[in-house]
């Protein structure tokens, strides 16, 4: 299961609204998205490009598993949770 939350990500994402106001995240597809978007601007940051040049190695679960780089995508959700980064509406 994924901590934080789906539930937990909109309320912290959503904490900086107004009563009134309509709220940045509304369903669990918009967290999904901003979340995403994110991970592959980490990934670019991080110059991850592969140049077919030589074989393509298996990658097996261990090997994910003893990375010491955290995934981008659990970076993203971090950075969300945590206010390092704002969902912005289309209009901002």
């Amino acid at each position: 299961m994924l901590h934080p939350s789906y539930t937990d990500l909109m309320e912290v994402v959503n904490s900086g609204v107004e009563p009134g106001e309509q709220p940045v995240v509304q369903s669990r597809y918009s967290i999904v998205m901003a979340t995403s978007k994110r991970a592959r601007q980490i990934i670019d940051e991080r110059g991850v490009v592969s140049d077919f040049k030589e074989p393509v190695k298996e990658v097996t679960r261990e090997d994910i598993k003893n990375s010491a780089e955290p995934k981008p995508l659990s970076v993203a959700v971090d950075e969300l949770y945590t206010g390092t980064i704002k969902i912005m509406g289309d209009d901002e």
